[in-house]
């Protein structure tokens, strides 16, 4: 079993420094309480009567900066875009919705562990939309589960996080709004065997979200009558590592028709580029995941000598987006941002929208309160409902709900799972992410 330590990734002397911060963070709090005048109420400020009384407060735990800034940083506006329309039509419970502004996790553990405590601790939000990186969250849950907070994670698709909410250890303070990469992986396998490469390579940032996936996706194509090329010798890279030389010689060694790269879009850059430049890329279809699913990443690669991008013709998956409330969050997005709808701003869109949907349901704005109702507004029974004010408008009536996500149905299950769908996507000549189909996971 691992330590706690290594379970997030830190050292132990980083572990011990962070564990001496959080215990400082909280008794700076505990003091604050103390002192500060009483509220509404004659609660203490920062208790959960106090924050019952001064309305629902929320932020996101997102990546700003970092291996996944350029995916992360859209998601980072779909939630006070939330909080702006839930609050034009009356807030949660009669109060208007605090937003407080989103937590750089940096993509790193240790940073996310430092803005989870805050967030938990100092800002006393009951829920939190994050993280983004699985590893991320891995640090981040233990905070939430002991503070009682809601994580609701747009992105973190590890299935690690299906094992270890069966064993009971998040208490029902976790979801996620996109499926975990046990359905991925067999979506990408699927698109390998499409393709018909008989033989793969697996190459992975050695992270929950990596080796995870990895582990999945080896067992889904060889279900298909595939072989791993480096089976016995799985290729893993540190994520903070900065050349690749030896990693990309490993992976393409046994002459892979395929190789299935679960990168982060910085690193990965990297890794790819040295594959090409050492000319063992040629003639092999590159399959890629959500993690480099950006329109920077494929100029992040490069270009070779004659200006033509090294990545065109790779393929890869995402969690797509093919929900009911879609279309009008486009809409929605389009006149506020100027933009199209990019990766994972859907997820994120509706991450918030549960966290005030279940507050409204339970009557309270606690952490406690939006579990005890999570699954209830996201599940049948109940009126299917797209839009979050006329859900909020039936609750108040009484009336129970299905909420309908831009995302997807967003049908959590005991694990705090969904089931998605995956958009299968190509780089093209001109260095632009196409989406070309959809594949399913079985």
């Amino acid at each position: 079993m691992k330590s706690p330590a290594s379970a997030t990734g830190l050292s132990p002397c980083k572990a011990l420094f962070l564990a001496t911060l959080t215990m400082a963070t909280g008794l700076f709090a505990a003091a604050c309480q103390e002192t500060a005048p009483p509220q509404q109420g004659g609660s203490p400020a920062g208790s959960p009567a106090a924050t019952d009384a001064t309305g629902l407060k929320i932020s996101s735990l997102l990546p700003a900066t970092g291996d996944l800034a350029s995916i992360g940083q859209p998601m980072l506006d779909a939630v006070p875009l939330l909080v702006e329309t839930v609050n034009s039509c009356g807030g949660v419970n009669g109060a208007p919705v605090t937003m407080v502004p989103n937590a750089d996790d940096q993509t790193n553990p240790e940073a996310g562990l430092e803005a989870m405590t805050r967030l938990a601790e100092v800002d006393r939000v009951a829920g939190v939309v994050g993280s983004f990186a699985s590893s991320v969250s891995t640090a981040a849950i233990p905070v939430a589960v002991r503070n009682k907070v809601m994580l609701i994670s747009p992105g973190s698709t590890s299935p690690v996080f299906t094992e270890r909410a069966k064993k009971g250890e998040f208490q029902g303070y976790w979801a996620r709004t996109a499926p975990p990469d046990t359905y991925q992986a067999q979506a990408l396998a699927r698109l390998a065997n499409e393709k018909g490469a008989k033989t793969a390579a697996t190459i992975v940032i050695n992270n929950d979200y990596g080796v995870g996936f990895e582990r999945e996706f080896v067992q889904a194509f060889k279900k298909l009558g595939g072989t791993i090329t480096n089976e016995s010798k799985p290729t893993r890279y540190d994520p903070k590592a900065t050349t690749f030389e030896t990693e990309v010689q490993a992976a393409f060694a046994g002459k892979p028709q395929a190789v299935a790269a679960v990168l982060y879009a910085e690193t990965g850059s990297l890794l790819l580029k040295s594959a090409f430049e050492q000319g063992l890329s040629k003639g092999v279809q590159i399959l890629l995941t959500d993690g480099v699913y950006s329109p920077e990443f494929p100029e992040q690669v490069g270009r070779t000598a004659d200006g033509k991008f090294i990545l065109a013709g790779a393929m890869g998956t995402v969690p797509g987006a093919d929900g009911k409330a879609l279309e009008a969050l486009t809409k929605l997005w389009q006149e506020k941002k100027g933009r199209p709808v990019s990766a994972y701003v859907p997820h994120s869109w509706d991450a918030a929208a549960l966290l005030a949907l279940a507050a409204e349901a339970a009557k309270s704005n606690t952490g406690e309160g939006i579990r005890s109702k999570i699954r209830d507004v996201a599940n049948p029974p109940g009126v299917e409902v797209t839009d979050v004010c006329e859900a909020l408008k039936l609750i108040r009536e009484g009336k129970d709900i299905n909420y309908q996500g831009a995302s997807g149905n967003v049908d959590i299950d005991e694990n705090g799972d969904v089931v998605g769908s995956y958009d299968v996507w190509r780089v093209e000549d001109d260095g632009k992410l196409n989406v070309v189909g959809k594949v399913s996971p079985k």
